[in-house]
C-alpha cells in the first residue's frame, strides 16, 4: 500500500488554453489527457498538476476535492481508510485511467484516490 504521486488539482473552464500555458511553463507536454463526457469534464496531467476542465456547473460537485493521490492498490487503501474513520463519498468507480474513489478524511479534507490500470 503506497501513495505513488500526489497531484494538485486546478479547476478551469477551457483546457486547451490552460494546457498550452502549463506545457510552456513546465517545458513538457501533458503526460495524460482524456474526457469523461458523461459528466462533462476533460482532464490533463502535466507534472504534478491535474487540470480539470468543464463548465462551472459540471465542476461544482468536484471543487471540494483538494488533491488526487495516485496509489498502488485502491482496495487496500479503502480498507485502511475505513478502519481509520474516513468516509467513502464516491466509488470505487471505473474511470478512463483505471479506478477511483473520493474520500473524506477524518480531518474533513476531501481527496480522490486513483489506481491506474497500467501504471507508468
Amino acid at each position: 500500500m503506497k501513495i505513488l504521486q500526489t497531484l494538485s488539482r486546478l479547476y478551469i473552464n477551457d483546457l486547451n488554453s490552460a494546457l498550452e500555458f502549463y506545457e510552456t511553463l513546465f517545458g513538457t507536454p501533458a503526460a495524460l489527457r482524456f474526457e469523461i463526457p458523461q459528466i462533462g469534464l476533460e482532464l490533463a496531467q502535466i507534472g504534478d498538476i491535474l487540470l480539470i476542465a468543464g463548465t462551472d456547473e459540471a465542476l461544482k460537485p468536484f471543487r471540494s476535492t483538494q488533491a488526487t493521490f495516485l496509489v498502488d492498490s485502491l482496495d487496500e487503501f479503502r480498507v485502511y481508510l475505513e478502519e481509520k474513520g474516513a468516509e467513502i463519498l464516491r466509488g470505487p468507480d471505473k474511470v478512463p485511467t483505471g479506478r477511483n474513489m473520493t474520500v473524506r478524511h477524518p480531518d474533513g479534507s476531501v481527496v480522490e484516490y486513483v489506481e491506474h490500470s497500467n501504471p507508468a
